[in-house]
């Protein structure tokens, strides 16, 4: 795969101006060749251009000039273990970092939970940004999902592409602000086993001409 880096570099200051990240959190990555092409450290939506990403190994070496996002083994850590992976979005997104400090998981409140892969999206256990605890700890998390929260931090989420990814991280934000406002109405009566297995058949077709 040969990376986009306008398609990164938009989809980073996107993120910013749909309110998901603020200054320079967050991150965006793309796999490229054998490694990745990354946002680098401290960037903002107002300094990313395509030509300061930084080209990464999944090893950690950066190929390029600039350094690499902290957050880059966790990315490269994503990569190692889902091939899948063409795309990933890091965000500080408030609802869903809300969610992740009270480190709690996405129920299935909505049939929608289950466009992420499973019956709810997991939260991480809190350990340090930018370590290999984080990432191992985010790629278990990602076990059958294609998104995480992580507790104390934020989420995390791989699509094929930027784009596919971008639209991930909108829609876990749109989620995780309707679980919390329907908790803070009261208890959000969540999916039977039955609803989601239905609802995750339903999922194989969704978006496909078949569906009409």
């Amino acid at each position: 795969m040969t990376a986009d880096p306008n398609a990164i570099a938009f989809v980073y200051r996107e993120l910013a101006r749909l309110g998901l990240n603020n200054g320079s959190s967050g991150n965006v990555s793309q796999r490229s060749g054998a490694g990745m092409l990354i946002t680098p450290s401290g960037t903002t939506a107002e300094t990313v251009t395509p030509a300061g990403l930084v080209q990464v190994t999944l090893d950690g070496q950066a190929q390029s000039p600039g350094t690499p996002s902290s957050e880059a083994p966790m990315h490269a850590a994503i990569y190692a273990a889902y091939p899948q992976a063409g795309a990933i979005v890091h965000t500080h997104a408030d609802y869903c970092t809300a969610l992740a400090c009270l480190g709690e998981d996405l129920p299935p409140f909505h049939y929608m939970v289950v466009g992420f892969g499973g019956g709810d999206v997991r939260c991480a256990p809190y350990t340090t940004f930018g370590t290999p605890a984080l990432a191992e700890s985010a790629v278990a998390a990602l076990q059958g999902r294609s998104a995480c929260l992580l507790a104390n931090h934020g989420m995390i989420c791989h699509g094929r592409d930027p784009a596919t990814a971008l639209s991930a991280s909108l829609r876990l934000e749109t989620l995780a602000r309707q679980y919390l406002l329907a908790r803070s109405a009261g208890s959000p009566r969540l999916l039977t086993p039955t609803q989601i297995e239905a609802a995750r058949e339903r999922y194989k077709t969704y978006g496909s001409p078949a569906r009409g």
